[in-house]
This record gives C-alpha cells, sequence and structure tokens, in this order.
C-alpha cells in the first residue's frame, strides 16, 4: 500500500510562521531581495553567507535523488515509472552507499513463498513486527511511520523479487531484539543484491546516475515556497540543477564525521571505528537545515552489528554473528566468559561488549549451524582471509583465541544446558526450539568489536515521505528516504530494519515526488 495523500497540519493559532521569522535577526539576509536564497545556517560558519538565486540555470530535471543506496535507487524507479525523467547524483566514484556494503538482510513478517511457514520457525505477523521495533527503539520511534514500514515490507520485498529479479535464500533468521524469524537474507549475503535489484528497476525507466558529483547546496527563494534546485560539484564544475517536480535527499547517515558524531553524541569517541563508507558524512542534513528543515534524535548513534576489530570493517564474516543468535550461537570475552544476552538489542549487545574492557570479543558456533549462517563460499573465504580461527576441540580453539580454556569450555557445557532446560538464568536470553548446542566440533570464533554502523536519527519526515519544518508543516516538493530521515527506529534500531526502511520510504518518495506538478 502506498502513501500518496498530501496533508498539512494547521499554524499554531495567532502564531504564523512568517511573523516569526521575519522576526529573527539571523536571518537578515532574507530582507536583501529577491535574489537571495534562504539560509539559516548557524552565523560564524563557511555556510551562513549570503547566497544569491541562480540566475539560470545549467540543468533541469523532474524529479532529483540525491543518493543511490536502497533509498535513492527505490524512489528512482517508481518516479521513472510515472514517466518523470529522473536524475541520481552521488558523490562516491561508484554508487550504492552504505547499501551496497550492507548485510543482506531484510525483515518482514512474510514473503511470497511464505520461507519462515515452509521452514516451521513460528508465528509472525505485522502488528508483532510492530511492536518489536517500538519496544526496541525505546518507544521513541513515530509509530506513524513503523507502522508504514511494518505493513509495506512483505510487498516491497515481493516488487523486488517480482520487477528486479531480486534472489533470497531459503532462511529466516532471529537478530536481537525480534521476537521472530523475520531477517530475511538475499543469496550473495550483502546489499547489492538489492541494490542491483533496484537500479535494474530504475535503469529500465530512463533513470541516469551520474556519480563523484557532491551537493553542495540546496535553492530555496523562502519559508513558504518550494525546494527549486541544487547546486552541485563534478571535477572542478560547478552546476544549478533545476528540478521540475521534487527533489528527494536519500543521501546516507553521518557515521564518518567524527565532529558530527562527537556535537551530538561526546561518547562516541573520535578512536571508535565505522563500518560506513568514506561518503557517509551528512553535510546534506546541515543544508536541508539551513533552508528550513526540521531534525530530530542525531544522538542516537548505533555501534552493531559488531565490526572487524582493527578496521572497522563490515565484512561478510561480521554478518554471522548477526545471524547467529537465534540459532545458539555464544558471545564470550576474554574471560572465557559470556556477557550478554545473544538475543539482546544491538545497543545492550555493543555496550556490554565495550564494558568488558578485553578488546575483542568473539562469536563462538560450530560446524553444525554453519549452513544456517552463511554459505559454505562465505565460509571458506572467511577462514582464508583469517576472519574466522578454526580448531577441533574447544580446547584447542581457546589456546588459539588466547582465552582460559576451562572457563570457555564451563561456558559452553553450561550454555548448552541452558538450551537443554529451555532458560538461561544468567542473562534471561528467550530459548528456542530452533537454537542448536556446541557440542561437536569443528568449533569456531570470530573476533569483534562494535563500531559506528547506523545514525538512527536525521530529517524529520512525515508519512509521504515529505521532509517537515520546524513547525511540523511539509516543506514544497522536499522528500526524504532512509538514514538521512529520522523517526522510525527511535533510540535502537533492530537488525535488518534498515533495509524495508529505506525501500519502503524510497518508494513512498518517489511514487509522491511523481506526482508533484510541475513548476513554471
Amino acid at each position: 500500500m502506498m502513501r500518496e495523500e498530501i496533508k498539512e497540519k494547521p499554524e499554531v493559532e495567532g502564531v504564523s510562521r512568517r511573523s516569526v521569522l521575519k522576526g529573527a535577526v539571523t536571518l537578515g539576509a532574507l530582507a536583501a531581495g529577491g535574489g537571495i536564497a534562504l539560509n539559516m545556517s548557524m552565523p560564524g560558519t563557511a555556510e551562513a553567507a549570503a547566497k544569491k538565486l541562480p540566475a539560470k540555470w545549467d540543468e533541469e530535471v523532474d524529479v532529483l535523488i540525491i543518493g543511490s543506496g536502497f533509498a535513492g535507487l527505490a524512489a528512482a524507479a517508481e518516479a521513472s515509472s510515472r514517466g518523470r525523467k529522473v536524475l541520481i547524483l552521488e558523490k562516491m566514484p561508484i554508487y550504492g552507499g552504505n547499501s551496497i556494503i550492507n548485510g543482506g538482510e531484510y525483515a518482514s513478517s512474510d514473503d511470497k513463498y511464505h520461507i519462515r511457514q515452509k521452514l516451521n520457525l513460528g508465528e509472525d505477523s505485522t502488528k508483532q513486527h510492530f511492536d518489536d521495533t517500538m519496544k526496541g527503539g525505546d518507544y521513541y520511534n513515530n509509530p506513524a511511520l513503523v507502522k508504514i514500514m511494518v505493513e509495506d515490507a512483505p510487498a516491497t520485498l515481493n516488487w523486488m523479487m517480482d520487477q528486479g529479479g531480486l534472489k533470497m535464500r531459503e532462511i529466516a533468521s532471529r537478530a536481537g531484539g525480534h521476537t521472530a524469524y523475520r531477517a530475511r537474507t538475499c543469496v550473495a549475503g550483502v546489499g547489492r543484491c538489492f541494490t542491483e535489484a533496484l537500479k535494474k528497476m530504475a535503469e529500465q525507466s530512463g533513470v541516469k546516475i551520474r556519480l563523484e558529483t557532491a551537493v553542495t547546496w540546496v535553492w530555496r527563494k523562502d519559508w513558504e515556497g518550494p525546494v527549486l534546485g541544487v547546486e552541485a560539484v563534478t571535477g572542478k564544475r560547478t552546476k544549478n540543477i533545476k528540478i521540475k517536480h521534487a527533489l528527494v535527499f536519500a543521501s546516507g547517515g553521518f557515521g564518518q564525521d567524527i565532529k558530527m558524531r562527537q556535537d551530538f553524541n561526546p561518547s562516541i569517541t573520535p578512536s571508535v571505528n565505522c563500518t560506513n563508507h568514506k561518503g557517509a558524512t551528512g553535510e546534506t542534513i546541515r543544508y536541508a537545515q539551513a533552508i528550513g528543515a526540521d531534525a530530530l534524535q542525531l544522538a542516537f548513534i548505533q555501534l552493531y552489528p559488531f565490526a572487524e576489530p582493527e578496521t572497522g570493517i563490515l565484512d561478510t564474516s561480521a554478518v554471522f554473528p548477526f545471524r547467529g543468535p537465534g540459532i545458539g550461537i555464544v558471545y564470550v570475552a576474554r574471560t572465557g566468559k559470556r556477557y550478554v544476552s545473544e538475543l539482546d538489542r544491538r545497543d545492550v549487545c555493543s555496550r556490554a561488549a565495550i564494558a568488558t574492557d578485553s578488546k575483542p570479543t568473539y562469536s563462538i558456533f560450530n560446524e553444525k549451524m554453519t549452513p544456517l549462517l552463511g554459505s559454505a563460499e562465505e565460509l571458506k573465504k572467511g577462514l582464508e582471509n583469517g576472519r574466522f580461527i578454526k580448531a577441533e576441540t574447544l580446547k584447542d580453539l581457546a589456546g588459539k583465541i588466547d582465552i582460559p580454556a576451562d572457563v570457555f569450555a564451563e561456558t559452553i557445557r553450561k550454555h548448552n544446558q541452558y538450551l537443554a532446560d529451555g532458560k538461561d538464568p544468567d542473562f534471561n536470553k528467550p530459548i528456542t526450539a530452533k537454537m542448536l548446542p556446541i557440542v561437536d566440533g569443528p568449533f569456531y570464533a570470530l573476533p569483534q568489536w562494535p563500531a559506528v554502523h547506523h545514525c538512527m536519527g536525521g530529517l524529520r519526515i512525515n508519512e509521504m515521505a515529505q521532509v517537515v519544518d520546524v513547525w511540523r508543516k511539509p516543506i514544497p516538493r522536499f522528500y526524504a528516504a532512509g538514514e538521512v530521515a529520522g523517526g522510525v527506529h527511535g533510540s535502537n534500531r533492530l537488525g535488518s530494519n534498515a533495509t524495508p526502511d529505506a525501500i519502503v520510504f524510497g518508494r513512498i518518495a518517489g511514487t509522491n515526488a511523481a506526482k508533484e506538478k510541475p513548476m513554471a
């Protein structure tokens, strides 16, 4: 179900947005005449100088999309399928952003092949998915946005399979914070599966992607009018691109901008690694704020899935621990002991790991689990590059990772007993019949450590994916979706929810952008 009706909230009685902004001394540039662009940047910053609106435009497109990940490609596919000329600007030299290196997981209560039911993995529903997401985010989530995501997730997954040729594995995992086995995995076990399907759908309708092109400003004349276009730089050439119908921001988060991280969450020090690609620097959020956009919850920054301890890279091997909690994988510290319920929320797991003060921690599993965690090729590659450590006995494995063998063996023995008893007295992990004891070898360990992974906060959007200002009024012709937008995940994103969030709201943004009437 697509959300296409555009509604606006009334202004506060007796106080108009126009009167408030016209009285703001910091917006003096607005009084300089019709040729000056709206700019509410912080005084003293490089962006705060008065900016003149373009006297002429170098280019015009119907729908302009910033960012070529899940959200941008989904928006492009929908807008172009409705006959609009669509251009995607991507500042990096390759398309895909964080999406292309994502773990290939997608949370959905169902799919066209009914994999969960086929594998007898228990019950699920959109209501259950909604409740888990709200609880996982400490109820900071916008319920209306969460409802849209969980309700539209199954149909959106089917859309990619039907129209983009997306292929999914016949497995469903239970990730931390979820109460059901609802994390679907694409065949390659990496986000490229989804981006390739979406890119195919977009390009079939004529969408163009312009790489190495960075947005450097968003043009808007005043606080009542629409966005007009953007300033963008390709190499040494600056262009002003006008929109005829709408602008969509799908430009991702700010995990790689250490100063921005520190501004909102000083506890995440510069020494903390980041799984994101180098372009995740968040400047588009600031450009949107400079033309009146509201933002929310920018302090909520996630440090999970666990990454490679030294580099912070989220490689294919690092996704095994994410898929493992519902299978029976065990997290241990260098003491040889467990330190958290492996099925707990992402923020709980990452904080618990840091609290061990024993970098790295390890995920422990055995051969019997591996088909449920990843492919044989992924396991082989992880062994060859040293990411997985293998041993025939638990004692030998303990020696290879330098943890106390007797303590480690007792930890695994106790965990196996907890699975048999159906109760975890140490960490109260919910035990299910699908969890496997770690009894027979070979045995494996994967070193891991928290790293900045996802920014839950971002631009405030409504149910139509419209960017709204600080008075909750939609900014005309301006949409956003994906990690650049906040409100869906609250304080903590549940694993595998990012993909449906980005693609569902990307579709909504693209659909509504295409429906905008053309500007003169």
